[in-house]
């Protein structure tokens, strides 16, 4: 009887070391499925962020060439009437500091 016993004993012991076994694997895939689940949604997550952060920097970027395209046009735009005008402008330049007209200002009065 004893050994019979001592069999029951030893099943129910190997019972419980294998519920204890299939427990600790259910928490062990449980976990692997949550690390997954998490995965997925960070990588979707990251996504669309990247998504957001393409439209936002795509149109500034739009943007900024806009904003170059015009900058150039400007600096052409200057470029072209310096040199129109350049010559011009010398000219009058020169013209008033060089063509000196010598007369009396008609504020002065001869001393007598």
């Amino acid at each position: 009887m004893t050994s019979q016993s001592q069999g029951i004993q030893q099943l129910l012991q190997a019972e419980k070391r294998a519920k204890d076994k299939l427990e600790e694997a259910k928490k062990k895939q449980a976990k692997e499925e949550a690390t997954a689940e998490i995965d997925h949604y960070r990588l979707q997550r990251e996504k669309e962020f990247r998504s957001k952060q393409t439209n936002v920097m795509g149109s500034q970027g739009n943007f900024s060439a806009k904003i170059e395209e015009q900058t150039t046009e400007t600096i052409q735009t200057i470029t072209s009437s310096y040199h129109k005008n350049m010559e011009s402008v010398m000219k009058k330049l020169l013209s008033t500091i060089c063509d000196i007209n010598p007369e009396v200002h008609p504020n002065f009065r001869h001393a007598i």
